[in-house]
């Protein structure tokens, strides 16, 4: 497998990430959250008056296990397994209580034998989107296509010291806040707007709600595809 060339979006200059660091509660668990796109690096490393940097690094995909979380083989259901077992949601529904359950006892992905986790970014917007299909105010064609619209970019995260040690930085960019900020509120919203457009539209018999889906609904059904 390939080298790829990925980007740290930090207040910081990171020339040797630490494993073991991070927040433990991001989407995925503690790792090292990157992405393909030296703008979106860009737009994660700003605040709103403060500067940040694009570090670039090379990673050696040579003997990682990589969990692509886009890939064919899974489901939006996959992918929200992943974040239930990492972020706080706000269920408010005894069903979508029940629901985290049964997703987390029918989707589930052994995610910690993985050096690699690809996959969409949990930002405010998705997330939004994530728990209003866990409070069954969206179906799952709903979130699937709002996640695809939203352009809100993958992220590749590094989950192992096996996939620290194939790591090696090769310099960084500045982040200009003026510049990019602006450009990542306008992506957020744009991402909101696709959500909400979405939202309204009219549902379909094949519309399956997450009450639809604890009703047995197996990971192969033709619908979550």
């Amino acid at each position: 497998m390939a080298d790829i060339t990925i980007f740290h979006g930090s207040v910081s200059i990171l020339e040797h990430p630490v494993y073991g660091k991070g927040n433990l509660h991001n989407d995925y668990g503690r790792g090292f959250y990157c992405t393909e796109s030296l703008e979106l690096a860009k737009e994660w490393a700003v605040d709103e008056n403060l500067n940040g940097y694009a570090n670039k690094y090379v990673l050696d995909m040579q003997g990682l296990n990589v969990l692509n979380l886009s890939d064919k083989r899974f489901t939006v259901l996959h992918w929200i397994t992943v974040l239930l077992r990492n972020r706080v949601f706000n269920l408010k529904t005894d069903i979508a209580k029940l629901g985290k359950q049964y997703l987390l006892e029918h989707f589930s992905l052994p995610s910690s034998e993985y050096d690699v986790i690809k996959g969409y970014r949990a930002d405010d917007s998705y997330f939004a989107y994530a728990e209003s299909f866990l409070n069954n105010t969206i179906s799952v064609q709903r979130l699937s296509e709002a996640l695809r619209l939203g352009n809100l970019g993958e992220q590749i995260v590094l989950m192992t010291q096996k996939a620290f040690s194939n790591l090696r930085f090769l310099g960084y960019e500045i982040a200009d806040a003026a510049i990019y900020y602006p450009l990542r509120k306008e992506r957020n919203n744009l991402a909101r707007m696709e959500f909400l457009s979405n939202r309204r539209g009219t549902p379909t018999p094949d519309d399956l709600y997450l009450n639809d889906i604890i009703r047995g609904i197996p990971a192969d059904d033709p619908r979550l595809q």
